[in-house]
């Protein structure tokens, strides 16, 4: 290990160490943050997980733009609370039961979908009223003590009388298991609960919103900056650089994560191995994210334009 590496963190400095192409791949690969917003709703979470069973369960949506991390926080959360084989009762406990809405939101595709999450594979061809019965044996023989529903805002794809349906099976699930449910999804998520009023009053509301140019963000890219494979100090906390990032991902926590992997690659690949400003104006700098590039194309227009 060089001195340069001592601008990483003291976990991250072998990794600059590597081959290029070694780097290269490490930096594509997923990895949790601990994000503030991310660990605020992995706490809230967690409050619900511990929460006493009751008539009347509270429940949580997390909700906000596309790429904003709503999936990988619920994926943290289940790894956090992976099933586990109970060798004394010869069962599996899995207390947090994740399933993502179907493209056609029917009950039966739900269920469907549900028995499929707790593993559950052999149903042949049964009855809509046979599949919900063996779902909540399923899920109360489980221990389930959260059922999570991600990208719920498919439900909007159906008929008024589908969506309708589906409302009411989330309030009968929480009725008759006495667990909460929490619904992850688009703003359109936070609509589609609305719209049953009696539902939406056991919802509390977490909006994960979008990055703003603050000490939040300063903090975000001090950590990139230690972590980042790269041979040389990266100059991250600067202004400009913020209003950079800002600029070519609007705050979207899945493009500053993609547009950070792609300038570190560039620097990589040059052997400049650092990353400032400059790092961002690199016109021959693929951005990984059509939006992004949309949104940088519309930058360089307008810098182009001015006189």
């Amino acid at each position: 290990m060089t001195v340069l590496n001592q601008h990483l963190f003291p976990a991250y400095r072998d990794q600059a160490d590597y081959p290029d192409e070694t780097r290269i791949d490490w930096l594509r690969r997923d990895r949790w943050m601990g994000l503030p917003q991310s660990e605020a709703a992995l706490s809230q979470l967690e409050d619900l997980l511990a929460y006493p069973k009751r008539g009347r369960m509270p429940c949580l949506l997390l909700f906000g733009s596309t790429g904003m991390g709503k999936s990988e926080i619920l994926s943290r959360f289940s790894e956090l609370h992976a099933p586990a084989f109970d060798e004394r009762a010869g069962i599996t406990v899995m207390p947090v039961v994740s399933v993502q809405m179907p493209p056609e939101p029917t009950e039966e595709e739900f269920y469907t979908e549900l028995m499929l999450a707790m593993n559950y594979a052999e149903f042949g061809h049964l009855s809509l009223r046979t599949l919900r019965a063996l779902a909540r044996r399923t899920l109360a023989e489980f221990g389930a003590r959260i059922l999570v529903l991600d990208e719920v805002d498919k439900m909007l794809a159906g008929t008024p009388r589908q969506q309708r349906i589906f409302l009411n099976t989330i309030r009968f699930l929480t009725n008759d298991l006495r667990i909460p449910i929490v619904c992850a999804g688009t703003e359109d998520a936070r609509i589609a609960v609305l719209t049953d009023p009696n539902l939406a009053d056991r919802f509390g509301a977490l909006e994960l919103s979008a990055w703003r140019n603050d000490h939040a963000l300063r903090q975000l890219l001090a950590s990139f900056a230690g972590l980042l494979p790269l041979r040389r100090p990266s100059h991250l906390d600067d202004d400009q650089v913020r209003r950079r990032v800002l600029a070519l991902t609007d705050g979207v926590t899945g493009r500053i994560f993609r547009l950070m992997e792609a300038v570190a690659i560039a620097a990589i690949r040059s052997g400049r191995e650092m990353i400032d400003a400059d790092s961002f104006d690199d016109e021959q700098l693929l951005l990984p994210l059509v939006s992004m590039q949309v949104t940088a194309g519309g930058r360089r227009a307008a810098r182009c334009r001015r006189p």
